[in-house]
This record gives structure tokens, sequence and C-alpha cells, in this order.
């Protein structure tokens, strides 16, 4: 048994998946092609050069889950842990909280945000009934 969602709804969870989506497969393709800037900054970061290849495909790939439908929850799952090493990372090098330490936290706020307004699975999972 399925039921429909309003358009408004469906089209919210739309803008707000396709906000994430958008930013990491910008992210992850940068990675990838590697501009100077990207290698800068990762290094200022404290990773190595060869280690943005593998983040890259990493983002891309948990990016590639989360967008396909049959999917989209184990992405979200993998997403949530690419995150998290983002969060340790800017922690680490005690970064500004807002702006910085958080972001990570508004794109999971975005990923799992579209997925519950669409997904009834996930309302369920997370319902805030007793």
């Amino acid at each position: 048994m399925t039921r429909t969602i309003s358009k408004g709804r469906l089209w919210t969870a739309r803008v707000m998946s396709g906000i994430a989506i958008l930013f990491m497969l910008l992210d992850s393709i940068m990675k990838l092609f590697k501009p100077a800037f990207v290698v800068d900054s990762t290094v200022s970061l404290g990773y190595q050069e060869h280690h943005i290849l593998l983040m890259g495909i990493l983002g891309l790939l948990s990016t590639i889950l989360y967008a396909l439908p049959r999917s989209t929850i184990l992405g979200a799952v993998v997403l949530t842990g690419y995150f998290g090493g983002v969060i340790a990372t800017q922690v680490r090098l005690d970064a500004p909280l807002f702006s910085t330490i958080l972001f990570p936290v508004y794109l999971a706020v975005l990923v799992w945000g579209g997925l519950w307004l669409r997904n009834e699975q996930v309302r369920k999972i997370f319902s805030f009934q007793k």
C-alpha cells in the first residue's frame, strides 16, 4: 500500500535532495580532476595529494547511490558517514563552527530531509510519534 504525496511536498523533497546531489557531484568531480585549488585546500586539511582521487571516487559513488531511487537509503547512510569524516577533519583543525564544521550537517539535513519527505519507509523509521 503506497500513499501519494502532494506535489508541493514532492518538489520540496526534490529540491532538497537536488541541492545536496549537485554539491556532492561538483565536489567529487573536482576531486577527480584535481585542479590546483583543490589540491592546495585538501593538502592544507592534512591529507596527502594521493588521497584526493580516492575521496573523489568515494564521494561520487555515495552520491550516485543516493541519486538512484532503488539505493537511495543506502546512499544516504554512506553519505552520512562521508559527512562524518568531513566534520572530524574540520573539528581537528579547530575550524569555525557554523560556517565550516556544521556545513556537512546542513548537507545531511538536506539529504535526510529530502528522503524523509518523499519516502514513507523513512518516515516510519524516523517517526516522531510514540
